[in-house]
C-alpha cells in the first residue's frame, strides 16, 4: 500500500483531493445549462426528470438495480424529416429512422462525455437496439424513453402508442441519459395530449393492429412491422434449418425476402411499415397541411401507403389476416411465425392479453379454470366475453371448461414440438367441458 500511495497519479489524486475538500459534493446542475447542452449537441427539445418521480415508479427498481446512483434522467427528442418517413418507399423510411437514431445515439454519448469531463456520471442507452437481449419475451430495454418522455412534458401517447410532441408532433425519436446529479429545475407533464383522435393511424395500418377503439394488438404489429428483426429473424432461421434443400427454401422465403434480409444485416433493420406515424397530422408544425385540406391531406399522404401493393405478414388465422382480406385486398397476405415462444408457464399467462385475436373471439362468452402441475405448479382463471379477455391468478366463478395440464405437455403444445391430441392421449393434458368451447379458446390465439 505505501508503494501504491507513492505512485505519481495516487500523488496527484490526493493532492487534488485535500484542495477540493471543500466541493466534496456535486453541486445540482442547472437546468437551462443542461438543456442547452443537449441541444448544441443535437437534440429538438429536452426535458429532465427526478428519478423518485411517481409516474416513473415502474422504471425507478429497475433503473436503480443497474445504477444505484442514478438522480435524474434527461430525455431528449431528435426530429425526424417527415417527407421521409411518408415515403411509400420502404428503404427511404427505413433510412430516415436509422439516421435520426444514429444522431440521438451520438447526442446522448456527447452529453455524457461533457459531464463525465465536469465529475458527473453519465450512462447511455440505445435509441432502440442493442438491448439487452438475453432477456427476450421479457423487458429488454434499459429504459423506457417513451415513460420518461411523457413525464418530461415532450408530448402524451396517441392512438398508435407512439409519443406526440406538441409540435413536432409523431415525427421525432427519443432518447434518454441517465445522470448523478441532481437538478436545479425538473419538468413537467403537457396538460393536455397532442393526439386530435383523427383515427387517421387506425385507418391506415396495414394489419389493423390500431383499434378506432383505442385497442392496440402488439403481436400483430411486431410479427409485420418487426420481420427483419426480433422474433423474425428466429422465424427465418428456422426457415433455413427446416429447409431439406435451397429448392425447398426458396418455396418458403422468396428471392426478394432474402435480399431484404441481408439489407437489413448490412446496412440497418427495415421496419415494414410505421404507416401510423407517417400519416399523424398530429402537433403545431405538422396539423396546418391536415387542417388547411383534409381530403388533400388524405390523397397525399394516406391513400398511397393505403393503396401500396406489398406484402403484408400475419399469423395464420389471425385478425390481421383477416383485415387484410377485408381491408387490403390488393395487399398479398403472407403467414409466417414470429419467433415468439413462450419460455415458461407464467410467461404464458402473461403473454395472453397481448396475444389476443379479439376479432377471432366473437360471440364467445366462456370461463376457463387451468390447473397447471409439474415444474411450475400455477392456477389460473381466464375469462372471455364481449371481445375482451381477462386473466387471474387463481380459480375465481364457475368454469365452463377444467383443464389439467403438465408444465412442460403445455410448453410442448405451444411450441408445437408436439400435438395437443397426443398429449390428451397420454393423459398429459386433460380437458372437462365441451370440447368446441376449449377449441373456441384456442381460436382466439394465432
Amino acid at each position: 500500500m505505501t508503494k501504491q500511495n507513492d505512485h505519481p497519479t495516487v500523488k496527484r489524486y490526493n493532492e487534488k483531493k485535500a484542495s477540493n475538500a471543500t466541493n466534496a459534493t456535486i453541486p445540482r446542475l442547472s437546468a437551462v445549462e443542461l438543456r442547452t447542452m443537449c441541444l448544441e449537441f443535437g437534440a429538438d427539445d429536452v426535458g429532465i426528470v427526478e428519478i423518485d418521480r411517481p409516474a416513473l415508479a415502474g422504471e425507478k427498481e429497475d433503473i436503480l438495480t443497474m445504477f444505484p446512483w442514478a438522480k435524474s434522467l434527461v430525455c431528449f427528442v431528435g426530429r425526424i424529416n417527415r417527407e421521409n418517413l411518408r415515403s411509400p418507399a420502404r428503404s427511404i423510411a427505413s433510412l430516415e429512422l436509422q439516421q435520426a437514431e444514429e444522431r440521438l445515439n451520438h447526442t446522448a454519448q456527447t452529453l455524457a462525455a461533457a459531464l463525465e469531463r465536469k465529475g458527473i456520471r453519465a450512462t447511455t442507452p440505445a435509441v432502440g437496439f442493442p438491448m439487452e437481449t438475453d432477456q427476450w419475451l421479457g423487458k429488454m430495454h434499459v429504459v423506457s424513453h417513451k415513460l420518461v418522455a411523457v413525464a418530461a412534458g415532450l408530448g402524451m401517447m396517441g392512438l398508435h402508442r407512439n409519443v406526440i410532441h406538441p409540435v413536432f408532433g409523431s415525427f421525432v425519436l427519443l432518447n434518454t441519459v441517465i445522470i448523478d446529479a441532481e437538478v436545479d429545475e425538473y419538468s413537467i407533464p403537457l396538460d393536455y395530449n397532442p393526439c386530435i383522435e383523427c383515427k387517421l393511424c387506425s385507418v391506415a395500418c396495414p394489419t389493423g393492429a390500431i383499434g378506432q377503439d383505442g385497442v392496440f394488438n402488439s403481436i400483430n404489429c411486431l410479427t409485420h412491422t418487426y420481420r427483419e428483426l426480433i422474433g423474425g429473424f428466429t422465424d427465418w432461421v428456422e426457415n433455413i434449418a427446416d429447409s431439406k434443400n435451397s429448392r425447398d427454401y426458396r418455396s418458403r422465403v422468396s428471392d426478394a425476402e432474402t435480399v431484404s434480409r441481408w439489407q437489413s444485416l448490412a446496412y440497418g433493420p427495415c421496419y415494414k411499415s410505421v404507416y401510423c406515424m407517417a400519416v399523424c397530422p398530429a402537433g403545431d408544425e405538422v396539423i396546418p397541411q391536415y387542417l388547411e385540406d383534409k381530403k388533400q391531406f388524405i390523397a397525399d399522404v394516406v391513400k398511397p401507403l393505403q393503396q401500396k401493393t406489398e406484402t403484408v405478414y400475419v399469423l395464420p388465422g389471425s385478425d390481421a389476416e383477416s383485415h387484410v382480406q377485408k381491408r387490403f385486398p390488393h395487399k398479398i397476405i403472407k403467414r409466417v411465425g414470429n419467433g415468439i415462444r413462450v419460455p415458461s408457464i407464467a410467461a404464458f399467462i402473461e403473454s395472453m392479453p397481448r396475444a389476443f385475436q379479439r376479432h377471432n373471439s366473437a360471440g364467445l362468452a366462456a370461463t376457463y379454470h387451468f390447473s397447471f402441475t409439474g415444474t411450475e405448479q400455477v392456477e389460473v382463471t381466464v375469462t372471455i366475453k364481449d371481445k375482451t379477455i381477462i386473466v387471474q391468478q387463481g380459480h375465481i366463478g364457475v368454469p365452463d371448461v377444467r383443464m389439467h395440464a403438465d408444465a412442460k405437455a403445455w410448453l410442448r403444445v405451444l411450441h408445437k414440438d408436439t400435438s395437443i391430441l397426443k398429449e390428451i392421449v397420454f393423459r398429459r393434458i386433460r380437458i372437462k367441458g365441451p370440447l368446441k368451447l376449449f377449441k373456441a379458446f384456442g381460436n382466439c390465439f394465432a
